[in-house]
């Protein structure tokens, strides 16, 4: 007699041959928490010479991504080919190294061969994060002793990675990078990792590679430490330092993220080396009678050269000052900083946050100059964030922004459009090839000065105090404004591609 077949029996696999539950835990989370420190670290480390785009952020995400994807597969497919066991410690190890030599790799390509960075940065990326993503299935493969148990197994170890995926992102954008520089994150973590496969090498007395890769990660530390590239401070958001002009004794640079953000003159705060510098006091100058103090208000603070300024020339004035970079403030207060006589009260904030907090009428004048290295933050660009501008503007109020562009100037062309929606008189002012005014000359881009009022400007009062201030610019507003503005559309809430608008710079000089 003949019987039905007898279903197929699960392979068991002997208890005890892999990670306790603790431990594969423990791996799991650890791992996925490494991706992500990883991922957020790249984009600091980038940002220098890439600038902090909506591009470059896209871009470190993007391989990132495929990272995990790419690892996930390839240490599930391995672990089904040889012993796991024999994987765990060369992932954790080899993935360190690659970490802790980081931050020497980019900032020496970065000065040496900046042509292969992009490609050197995506390997940094997906070599650890393909290694890191590759021990979820591996610890999973382990912790299988029978299909029973495949979903709770399964189940478990992804709800942990994801965990630990969380908390190595909230763990470096709250904490780490507050408190360290990113080749200290980096190489820390490099060790963390390289300690962990000695731990399991220890567990599972395979593979004996700990030592050497430790020493790496030393000699990466070392390599760190003279790369080129380096900060007198990483803040939260910017490689800075300050430089020393060689022919003016008290003049200082604020350079961040390799750009020439704000100068300086410590002993002359009337001094105003950068010609958009000179433009924004030939505006607020030619708009206001001399020396009359005013309320102000500035979105960016940089080296605070502009506040220094007005509290210089119109003695009484106070200006609140809205600065995201907590680590930019302490480098005024320490190497550029006025004294508590200057009037100026610097808050570190949001600046669209910090315009919702003041007053209606409050201000006489609001001054726009808000910048990410060579990005724009997008939140103050819109019709939203002006309409705000205007409500704290008192009746005859003025509001001046620094502007950069390049290219076509189309970010240029759809924030003075922008403008348009919320002010009645708006003008422009830059090098008349940039504004429309020498048609025989391509734009070349920069920076320009836009203003915004309810009330009229003295145009003729503007352009003397422009060629006093020896800008060489010129001012346009009305029909040639409009038809220098052209079809641009303005920028909301709902709508502002600020970094596809602006073009990319090719010299990093400065603003």
């Amino acid at each position: 007699m003949t019987g039905s077949p007898s279903p197929p029996v699960a392979e068991e696999t002997p208890r005890g041959s892999g990670p306790g539950p603790r431990a594969a835990a423990m791996l799991v989370f650890g791992s996925s928490a490494a991706v992500l420190v990883v991922e957020i670290v790249a984009l600091r480390l980038l940002a220098p010479y890439l600038g902090l785009t909506l591009e470059t952020s896209t871009t470190v995400i993007g391989i990132a991504l495929t990272a995990i994807a790419f690892g996930s597969w390839l240490g599930g497919r391995v672990a089904d080919q040889v012993d796991p066991r024999r994987l765990l410690g060369p992932s954790l190890g080899v993935s360190g190294v690659v970490v802790a030599l980081t931050p020497a790799v980019l900032r020496t390509t970065a000065e040496w061969a900046p042509a292969m960075l992009l490609l050197i940065a995506s390997l940094t990326i997906l070599v650890p994060g393909a290694l890191l993503s590759a021990v979820t299935p591996i610890v999973t493969k382990l912790r299988l002793t029978s299909l029973a148990e495949t979903g709770t197994v399964v189940g478990r170890l992804s709800g942990v990675g994801t965990v630990g995926a969380i908390a190595g992102t909230v763990l470096t954008g709250f904490v780490l990078v507050s408190r360290l520089p990113v080749s200290g994150i980096l190489i820390g973590l490099g060790a963390l990792l390289v300690a962990g496969s000695a731990l399991v090498e220890w567990r599972t007395r395979r593979w004996s590679g700990t030592p050497v890769l430790a020493l790496v990660v030393v000699a990466g530390g070392l390599a760190t430490a003279v790369a080129p590239g380096g900060c007198d401070a990483e803040t939260r958001y910017h490689c800075a330092r300050v430089v020393t002009d060689p022919d003016r004794d008290s003049g200082r640079t604020l350079v961040l993220d390799g750009l020439r953000h704000s100068y300086v003159d410590i002993d002359d705060p009337a001094f105003l080396e950068f010609t958009y510098v000179r433009a924004l006091a030939a505006v607020v100058d030619a708009a206001f009678p001399e020396g009359e103090p005013l309320a102000a208000h500035h979105l960016g603070g940089g080296g605070l050269t502009f506040p220094r300024y007005l509290a210089a020339t119109r003695p009484g004035t106070r200006s609140l000052v809205s600065e995201i970079d907590s680590g930019v403030v302490r480098i005024d207060r320490d190497q550029l900083g006025p004294g508590p006589e200057a009037g100026v009260d610097v808050r570190v904030e949001d600046g669209r946050l910090g315009l919702r907090r003041l007053d209606a009428g409050s201000r006489d004048l609001v001054v726009g100059d808000a910048f990410g290295g060579v990005s724009v933050p997008w939140h103050l660009t819109t019709v939203e964030a002006m309409t705000d501008v205007r409500r704290v503007l008192d009746e005859d109020g003025l509001y001046v922004a620094n502007l950069i562009d390049h290219g076509g100037l189309a970010f240029a062309r759809a924030e003075a459009a922008t403008l348009r929606e919320t002010f009645e008189h708006v003008a422009l002012a830059g090098e008349p090839a940039d504004i429309g005014l020498d048609p025989a000359a391509a734009p070349e881009g920069g920076n320009l000065v836009v203003l915004a009022s309810g009330r009229p400007f003295d145009l003729r009062a503007i352009q003397e105090a422009l060629d006093a201030r020896r800008t060489g610019w010129r001012v346009v507003t009305g029909d040639d404004l409009t038809s220098w503005i052209g079809d641009a559309r303005p920028l909301t809430d709902d709508y502002a591609p600020v970094d596809q608008l602006l073009q990319p710079r090719s010299a990093r000089s400065g603003r």
